[in-house]
């Protein structure tokens, strides 16, 4: 007797919108510290400005990071199938994202061991790399998505890889990693422009600017293109949701424009790509008016409306193979067993509100504005 008080299928969906709201949440809390870091070289001009940037960044970046580690895990304990092909299809690409995150750390660490500028500038140059990286390649990932990745599935549903990490640079991809630096560079950009002063303020709110103007013409383009320039997945056979998981017992088809079937079905979806450019917009506003309120409304709400516009332009897929369609994952076919989803989210509903309470807790402590002055006081700072 079935004593989950949950079906399958309503776990399925909870779990593909907590992976959204995950990514989402990294995105956000992770995401400013990527386009700080990308913005070290050129919004701070001198030791002191950068300074101000890196003690900025010291306190936080560590708990932004369990953003990351909780979505990898959710990946790996929801959805085993996705955390295979995914993980061993993109591995190179994933490695060169762990390098430049290892980068971060260790330039925090020894950039202020050695009082010289070329010793301090090399940890500059490794905290941008730290920052850009990370966002170029996970917009690109998401990109090849969208495109289809080359993977298949034998009889026992074991993942092969058939492409290469030069592959991954197609163009629509590298459309969509120069969306995400956009994004997460504009975000970045507000919070430099909230909580310093003087001539780093003014320079975060021009490239805040000028990346929110690139975020929404991205967006823009990348939308044109998946609408008349690339085919998209459909499912055509009828999928069971409450069944075990089979990657290999449906039928897929692709065609132009297909990744906008779930927009005409359910007009309100248009909701988020809506909130894309409007949040763009709005910070783009905000930063020229020194309203950094406003900036940062804007700025999360383009990071929800981009990454919910991929999101749902997907579902139900999760990674649509371009070698065997049929073989590509959907929410219905590639999560765990019900019980495994079902105790996973008991601990969800335990963990994750403290999580974000001890993370609000946080930015309460150490809110404020960061200048030369404030670290000067503080013995600990970088």
């Amino acid at each position: 007797m079935n004593t989950i008080p949950l079906d399958y299928e309503t776990l399925r969906l909870i779990w593909w919108l907590l992976l959204g709201v995950l990514l989402i949440g990294f995105a956000v809390m992770d995401g400013y510290d990527l386009g700080v870091g990308a913005l070290l070289p050129f919004v701070a001009c001198n030791d002191d400005e950068r300074r101000v940037l890196i003690n900025l960044l010291g306190p936080t970046w560590e708990g932004n990071q369990v953003w990351l580690v909780l979505g990898g895990g959710a990946i790996f304990a929801a959805w085993p199938a996705l955390y295979a092909a995914s993980f061993s299809g993109f591995y190179l690409a994933m490695i060169t994202v762990l390098l430049a995150l290892i980068l971060r750390p260790v330039a925090f660490k020894f950039r202020g061991k050695i009082k010289d500028s070329r010793w301090r500038a090399i940890w500059d140059w490794a905290l941008f790399i730290g920052g850009f990286v990370p966002a170029l390649i996970f917009g690109v990932a998401v990109g090849n998505v969208l495109l289809g990745v080359p993977f298949n599935l034998d009889a026992t549903l074991r993942p092969s890889y058939a492409g290469n990490f030069f592959g991954l640079l197609r163009p629509f991809a590298l459309v969509s990693g120069l969306l995400s630096v956009a994004m997460l560079v504009t975000h970045g950009a507000v919070i430099i422009a909230a909580r310093t002063e003087g001539t780093v303020s003014m320079r975060a709110r021009v490239y805040g600017r000028y990346a929110a103007i690139a975020s929404i013409v991205l967006f823009a383009l990348a939308g044109l293109w998946v609408s008349f320039g690339m085919d998209g997945y459909v499912v055509t056979s009828t999928q069971d949701h409450f069944g075990p998981s089979n990657p290999l017992g449906k039928m897929v088809t692709t065609g132009t424009g297909a990744w906008l079937a779930n927009y005409s079905a359910h007009p309100w979806m248009i909701i988020a790509p809506a909130l894309g450019l409007l949040g763009s917009l709005v910070a783009y506003i905000g930063l020229k008016g020194d309203a950094w309120k406003t900036s940062l409304l804007g700025s999360t709400l383009a990071i929800v409306g981009i990454i919910s516009t991929a999101g749902l332009s997907l579902f139900p897929f999760l990674l649509p193979s371009s070698l065997n369609p049929n073989a590509s994952l959907t929410v219905w076919d590639a999560s765990s067993s019900h019980l495994t989803l079902f105790v996973m989210l008991l601990a969800t509903i335990v963990f994750l509100p403290l999580i974000i309470a001890y993370t609000a807790w946080v930015y309460r402590v150490m809110r404020g504005t960061v200048t030369a002055t404030s670290i000067g006081r503080n013995p600990n700072a970088y």
